[in-house]
């Protein structure tokens, strides 16, 4: 796996890769690497000739009181694994190599980048959309591969696609769990031997919800009151949403007869952790 740490040496790499005839599957990442991770470069794998991934803790997507300073970093750790994996091309670059001195240009994705997980971290997929739209222009790949753990993530880089008329496609992964269910997420590792037992109320409340749908429920009020009531189970979880949405605007729906994302964020001892479940038409 080569290393590169310049758009100069990204763009000449994958310049090369293009000279042999080979397609490209980009796998955007901020490290501390899971098999959530791997299973995306894995699918780019299997979908693409050559394999590019990246390691950049993006700091415009984070707030004033978030983790960004503390957020994991374990790059010698993630190199091994990605070597492993067979990756062609590690990008790996510094901040000022991402935004250069004066930068002042942003990607806003409105409404849809105000709402779930949005509202509650303002600017958080401003600076999102802008750091993948700068990989997507670097990299100028084949197809970019994401989790669908990150579902709003996922409905403002689509649409982000279409509006900008992005010349590849956006492939989203299914969400790589626990044994136990837990969703996997590099901020598991913020979790206590506690915190990690009390986090699976997140996913029973899905899983809940999920088999009253199973059995003709599909009103969103009354799927929501009995996904609260499991979260209820842990009165020091700090509930930030449950909604019931379109998975492509993010907007409320009054019912999940034509599919939907049931979606939810809650603080768990020192992480904030999400997860969700997609709904087919009933």
């Amino acid at each position: 796996m080569q290393v590169v740490r310049t758009i100069a040496e990204i763009r000449a790499a994958v310049a090369a890769l293009r000279a042999q005839g080979k397609t490209i599957g980009l796998v955007p990442t901020m490290g501390a690497l899971h098999e959530g991770h791997l299973s995306l470069v894995r699918a780019a794998g299997a979908a693409c000739d050559a394999v590019v991934a990246t390691i950049f803790v993006n700091p415009t997507q984070f707030g004033p009181n978030e983790d960004f300073s503390k957020y994991p970093r374990t790059f010698e750790a993630d190199c091994d694994k990605l070597t492993a994996e067979k990756v062609d091309l590690l990008f790996a670059p510094d901040t000022e190599e991402m935004y250069p001195a004066g930068a002042t240009t942003f990607v806003a994705v409105e409404p849809i980048g105000d709402r779930l997980d949005g509202a509650s971290r303002p600017g958080h997929f401003r600076g999102v959309a802008t750091v993948v739209a700068k990989l997507f222009n670097i990299v100028a790949a084949d197809k970019a591969f994401f989790g669908q753990k990150d579902a709003a993530q996922v409905a403002v880089l689509r649409r982000m696609v279409r509006d900008f008329n992005f010349n590849l496609e956006l492939v989203v992964c299914p969400i790589v769990r626990e044994p136990d269910g837990l969703a996997m997420s590099s901020r598991n590792r913020y979790l206590s031997a506690e915190d990690r037992e009390r986090a699976l109320v997140l996913h029973r409340a899905l899983r809940h919800m999920e088999e009253k749908i199973s059995i003709g429920v599909t009103s969103s009020s009354e799927l929501i009151d009995i996904g609260l009531g499991v979260l209820a189970e842990d009165p020091d979880a700090k509930l930030d949403y449950l909604r019931i949405v379109d998975p492509d605007t993010l907007e409320d729906l009054p019912d999940v007869e034509n599919g939907a994302l049931i979606a939810v964020a809650a603080g768990i001892g020192p992480a904030r952790l999400i997860d969700n479940v997609l709904i087919p038409p009933q």
